[in-house]
């Protein structure tokens, strides 16, 4: 008799408690999560999913809290040019939508060369994408900062910075992409891992290049781009190394570097249309803002300030979410869909628990929380009800987030684009304009509208995701 050396070890049995289950989502497991209970499988995913956004999120406000010790002008120029890289952001988003489904259900169907061929094929098409737009990035960076209302001192000292983020964006959208990969494969861990690496080299760096701390040059904001890029590179090459290594669930070898047509348009088809998906949920919120600017300075800051606590509170739920989608797309590959059906509920119903304590806490003290960021008399009101009014509706974004993310882990990217397009452009921003315009509601009634449109977006994901179509599509 021989024994089944090939095989990882089975993963340990539940009863080691809550700590000792964080433990292990944050060491990282072989868990099988096509079998088990469905409430740790969620737990094992989502511990490190939310912990990867956390540190994802801390790129930006490390750079921005160091670069205000520059100057004004400085602060403006990372702010434009992340108004730019927004359009990165969002390729990066819907490429790293279709690589995680098609990783997700190959892994499911125990189809581990399958799995490594779609990592193959959305990294390339990655690659392609960095390489056309950082080539447009370095040679008209002046010309799009200007374009976004630069002033000529932040054009003088934020050129070249806009050209190395650009031009750099390689970085951003490998790190994204294959992040994707191993959060479709289950080993959401590993994900976690690169980001810590990744930001802990900009945290260490960062200063240094921007002041000059020490040996280091004095380069201002300059210092800032090139830190960040260092620090997303080590992060990728890590990635790449963990790939080629073998001991991932996704083991990529030479032979596979070849690109595959059948899977690259399948690749194209889902990331094409997951990119327009986000693309239609980002704009809705550019329009939100204009129609905010109306009701002059002190509206826009009140509603930026309320957004951003909102933003940074919604992070442990796309971390449910993602580990819902990476649950639906492993069970529909091992031809278990009610398995999947079952965890998208279970995720929700997490969800709901911790976003409707979040909720309850923020309509409590919104005034206090909203304090700590602003003194003003004229934008504290402003924010303090914005935040109250957008809190309202989190339990209904709870189940919301979870279900349009679990229709693109299937597979389905063109029912949650028609449900933003529905319920964001076609409901939520003439909504937005009746109330605070023709209502005379203000900026008041712009988060009543992100409320009322959200809520929709959660009634309706769940009716189309109960019709089950879902369980049907083919990859």
């Amino acid at each position: 008799m021989t024994e089944p050396v090939t095989q990882p070890p089975p993963a340990r049995a539940s009863g080691g408690g809550w700590w000792a289950t964080v433990r292990e989502a944050l060491r990282g497991s072989r868990h099988d999560y096509t079998s088990g209970p469905l409430g740790r499988a969620i737990v094992l995913l989502a511990i490190p999913m939310v912990a990867e956004m956390i540190m994802e999120s801390l790129f930006a406000v490390w750079d921005v809290y160091w670069v205000g010790r520059v100057g004004p002008a400085a602060q403006a120029t990372v702010g434009l040019t992340e108004s730019l890289l927004t359009l990165i952001y969002t390729a990066a988003m819907g490429l790293s939508i279709g690589v995680t489904a098609m990783v997700a259900r190959r892994i499911g169907e125990k189809n581990l060369e399958g799995a490594a061929e779609a990592a193959v094929q959305g990294i390339a098409l990655g690659v392609i994408v960095a390489v056309v737009t950082g080539a447009i990035g370095v040679a008209f960076a002046p010309r799009l900062l200007a374009l976004m209302g630069a002033s000529p001192e932040v054009l003088t000292i934020g050129s070249t910075y806009a050209r190395i983020m650009l031009g750099g964006n390689v970085v951003i959208l490998l790190l994204f992409l294959i992040n994707a990969v191993f959060r479709g494969a289950g080993d959401a861990a590993i994900a976690m891992r690169v980001l810590w690496l990744a930001n802990s080299i900009n945290i260490l760096l960062g200063p240094c290049l921007i002041l000059g701390l020490g040996p280091f040059p004095r380069l201002g904001v300059t210092g800032a781009a090139i830190a960040t890029t260092i620090g997303r590179g080590t992060g990728v090459l890590y990635q790449l190394y963990r790939l080629w290594r073998g001991d991932a669930r996704v083991s990529i070898r030479r032979a596979q570097l070849t690109l595959q047509p059948a899977v690259m348009r399948t690749m194209l088809r889902l990331s094409g249309t997951g990119t327009f998906q986000v693309l239609i949920g980002t704009a809705s919120w550019i329009f939100l803002v204009r129609i905010i600017s109306s009701f002059g300075t002190e509206a826009i800051a009140g509603y930026q300030i309320a957004i951003r606590i909102i933003v940074f509170a919604l992070l442990p739920s796309w971390g449910l979410a993602n580990a819902a989608a990476t649950l639906v797309g492993q069970n529909l590959g091992a031809g278990r869909p009610e398995r999947g059906e079952r965890a998208v509920w279970l995720a929700g119903f997490y969800n709901m628990l911790c976003l409707g304590g979040v909720g309850a806490l923020f309509v409590t003290f919104a005034g206090p929380i909203t304090g700590v960021f602003t003194r003003d008399p004229g934008v504290a009101p402003i924010a303090a009800q914005c935040l109250r009014t957008i809190s309202y509706g989190f339990l209904f974004y709870a189940w919301g987030m979870v279900i349009t993310q679990s229709f693109n882990g299937a597979g389905d990217t063109w029912t949650p684009t028609w449900i933003n397009l529905g319920c964001f452009w076609l409901w939520e921003i003439p909504l937005a304009y009746v109330l605070a315009v023709h209502g005379k509601l203000g900026p008041f009634g712009v988060a009543l509208a992100v409320t009322i449109a959200f809520s929709t977006v959660a009634v309706v994901s769940a009716l189309l995701f109960r019709r089950g179509r879902w369980k049907e599509r083919r990859l």
